[in-house]
Order: structure tokens, then C-alpha cells, then sequence
């Protein structure tokens, strides 16, 4: 692949992922949920599972743990986490979603779900199955960071 192929190739991955994190994003405000950035979204990601302590949020997200704090401060200040006494290490906090945080959560799934159907409707639902496929193969494990 020529440096220009891999230029725009680049650029067309890029403007994909972007364009998707717009989507969610107006899809979770259409859905009631003001006052949140996309970097809210990519919190979620890690706090949804289990809970995170505010440096493994910092680890996920790629920046400072105070850069983490704050993002953590504006989320349970705004009723979509909370903090509470972690279960193993006795000096950490762990941060977890709230009833409101799950609901955001579900809002976010929703509206990737009709992105993904946008897609589909341009390139195929077989050729949006393949693409997810590929990029699995190419990108397993992330990392899903917000683009600062």
C-alpha cells in the first residue's frame, strides 16, 4: 500500500469513528441527556462494566489521573456515578454507574444501533458484518479513547 493509500485510508477511518461518536452523542441527547461530551461516553465504556478506580479511568482514557478526577467529579456531580469504598484496596474509591448512568448507557447502545443501520443502508448489512469483522482482527482490544 502506498503511503497516500494509507493516507486516506487513514483519513476515511478517522472520519468514520468521528462521525459515529457524533451520532451517539446527539442520539444520547436526543434522548434526554444534556450536559454530557463525548469524553463522558468513553468513561462509560470503562466504568460500565464493573466500576473503575479514577486511575484505571486515567489509564483507559489515556490522560492524568487528575484529568480523570475531574471527569469523575462532573459525572457524579451530575447523577451518573457514584463513588464507593472498593472492595479490595481499602486507600481507593471506586467509581460506578448509577441507575441514571445505565440509563445513559442503554441511550448511547440505541444510538449506535441506528448509526450502524445508517451504515447498512449505504454499504449492506453483509458488508457492515464483514467490516466489523476486520476491524476486530485489526483492533481486538482497543484502545477506545476520546480523540482530546
Amino acid at each position: 500500500m502506498q503511503n497516500s493509500d494509507a493516507m486516506a485510508l487513514s483519513a476515511a477511518l478517522l472520519a468514520a469513528a468521528g462521525g459515529l461518536t457524533q451520532r451517539i452523542h446527539e442520539g444520547v441527547v436526543a434522548r434526554g441527556f444534556e450536559g454530557l461530551r463525548p469524553a463522558h461516553g468513553f468513561a462509560f465504556t470503562r466504568l460500565a462494566p464493573d466500576g473503575a478506580t479514577v486511575t484505571d479511568l486515567a489509564a483507559h482514557l489515556g490522560t492524568t489521573k487528575q484529568a480523570a478526577s475531574q471527569l469523575v467529579e462532573e459525572l457524579v456531580r451530575k447523577g451518573f456515578a457514584e463513588r464507593r469504598p472498593h472492595p479490595v484496596d481499602a486507600r481507593a474509591r471506586l467509581i460506578v454507574l448509577t441507575e441514571r448512568g445505565w440509563d445513559c448507557t442503554r441511550a448511547a447502545e440505541e444510538a449506535a444501533a441506528e448509526a450502524v443501520r445508517a451504515w447498512a443502508e449505504v454499504i449492506g448489512e453483509g458488508e457492515v458484518r464483514a467490516l466489523h469483522g476486520l476491524l476486530v482482527r485489526v483492533a481486538p482490544n482497543g484502545p477506545l479513547r476520546p480523540a482530546w
